[in-house]
């Protein structure tokens, strides 16, 4: 909620004209982010229906003032006091709050000399423990290498736990299989690579165990503990309506990429679940491994594992057109017949959901479309340009104030980028993206700044991820103006 739209809402709430939950309905109606005079305009029209003429026009009036008084209280750069009970969180990947501190993790850290003389049934029970104390210290990756210290992911920033301690190759090979079954541990020996998922209730965790050089080392990635809307992932709420119209489509393909770690997999955890409230649908995603368990709620929702339950993408796709679904959601499309199968689908009469590790949308294309010979490629153009629906691209960035944000840029097929993908020319999206906003579109350079404008990163965080020249002479002077602002005070 914009600054002088707070001071507009304080100022009513004072004279209990509004409530705050009345407040926080009518800034959702009106998109999350309205300007004082679209929110005021608002207000004035729910309040006037109904009212003669006279009183319209002396409730015009008394709101007059006090869009002038909170116009001018927002010069001041300060919230109302009371925001806080009106003003929605302003979501984002924010670190977990840590509930133990760094010298009882450090705690946990000192068992790592007693590992060898632990049984397997010990080793796993301590790995338990010390996988729940780095939850409950807001970590999201543990590291566990041979013959190098242990160290843990929060906030992007990797830190060492114990950094003069090595993990002996003995000991990091029991931390890192005392979780497996011993089907798991005969595969593992077989291939020297295993990617699995388990629980310890109610938490979820997702494990890659390798042979490298040294010996055994393993990540294990802390999976959120409940699915969070797109709003508390950090998309800003014009852009998770956007995101959900897609999700009103019977058939065509959404793409959702972005690096490792970007949080792809709760955005894809979001939409299936945003799915699964407002449709009565067949759902079928395929995982690798499954990390986080959608219920079923008002749609059906079957959940198939890689190496569980089937045996590859390509087969699961495969076998998931013969079991009726309404929308499909492949967990990573990576190779020419998953790719070729899943816009298959998506012409077919299914919604497809999928996820690419790709940077922007153009890379995204061109990525879907280099995976196929060249003879193919002029069919497969046409193909994507009529069933794709959107893409989301994201990643996570620092804030500049120790949290996190997630920045991103949406690409919707409108008829438009539908053209420009079938006539292969594709260094022709960012255009139609900057100027698509009306549809829903944004770029990455766009959503920075916007993100900027709300407080939810600092000039510094919003320059370094901007190339566009022309939205960084408009940061530039929103930056200006705030220091101006700051100077008359």
């Amino acid at each position: 909620m914009q600054l002088d739209v707070q001071w507009f809402v304080a100022t009513l709430m004072a004279n209990e004209l509004i409530s705050a939950d009345d407040a926080k309905m009518l800034n959702q109606s009106l998109g999350g982010e309205p300007d004082l005079m679209t929110f005021a305009q608002e207000f004035l029209n729910r309040v006037c229906a109904g009212l003669s003429a006279e009183d319209a026009q002396s409730w015009m009036t008394q709101i007059q003032e006090v869009i002038n008084y909170a116009a001018a209280q927002a010069q001041s750069g300060t919230p109302p006091a009371n925001a806080a009970e009106f003003v929605e969180s302003s979501g984002g990947y924010v670190p977990r709050e840590s509930s133990i501190s760094m010298e009882e993790l450090d705690a946990y850290a000192a068992e790592l000399d007693q590992v060898s003389a632990m049984s397997d049934e010990e080793a796993r029970d301590y790995m338990q423990r010390l996988l729940l104390a780095l939850r409950e210290f807001g970590a999201s990756d543990l590291h566990i290498s041979a013959n190098a210290p242990l160290f843990i992911r929060k906030s992007l920033d990797n830190h060492r736990i114990r950094p003069d301690y090595c993990i002996p190759a003995a000991d990091s090979k029991k931390l890192c299989t005392c979780l497996l079954s011993d089907e798991q541990k005969a595969k593992f020996e077989e291939s020297w690579d295993l990617n699995f998922a388990f629980e310890i209730h109610p938490s979820r965790f997702r494990c890659a165990v390798m042979m490298q050089r040294e010996g055994v080392s393993g990540s294990f990635r802390i999976v959120p503990d409940k699915i969070l809307t797109l709003e508390e992932l950090g998309f800003l709420p014009g852009d998770a309506k956007t995101i959900e119209r897609l999700l009103d489509y019977h058939n065509g393909l959404i793409l959702v990429t972005g690096p490792l770690g970007s949080g792809k997999t709760t955005t894809l955890a979001a939409m299936v679940e945003i799915a699964n409230q407002k449709r009565q649908d067949h759902i079928i995603t395929v995982e690798d491994p499954i990390e986080i368990v959608v219920e079923s709620k008002n749609c059906q929702v079957t959940q198939r594992q890689i190496g569980a339950s089937t045996n590859s993408y390509r087969t699961a796709l495969k076998g998931a057109l013969r079991e009726d679904p309404d929308i499909i959601v492949i967990g990573e499309m990576h190779d020419l017949e998953t790719i070729e199968n899943a816009i298959t689908a998506s012409e077919t009469g299914h919604l497809v959901i999928g996820t690419l590790h790709t940077c922007d949308a153009a890379n995204t294309l061109n990525r879907v479309l280099d995976v196929f010979p060249p003879s193919q490629q002029a069919q497969i153009r046409a193909m994507t340009a009529g069933s794709l629906r959107g893409i989301i691209c994201q990643k996570l960035i620092h804030n500049g104030t120790g949290g996190l944000a997630l920045s991103y840029e949406i690409l919707i097929n409108t008829l438009a980028v539908s053209n420009v993908i079938s006539e292969g020319k594709i260094f022709q999206l960012r255009a139609s993206m900057q100027i698509g906003s009306k549809s829903g579109m944004c770029t990455i350079d766009q959503n920075l700044l916007e993100l900027f404008k709300l407080n939810r990163i600092t000039y510094e965080a919003a320059r370094e991820g901007m190339r566009d020249q022309s939205v960084i002479q408009q940061l530039n002077q929103e930056q200006a103006k705030r220091v101006a602002t700051a100077g008359r005070k």
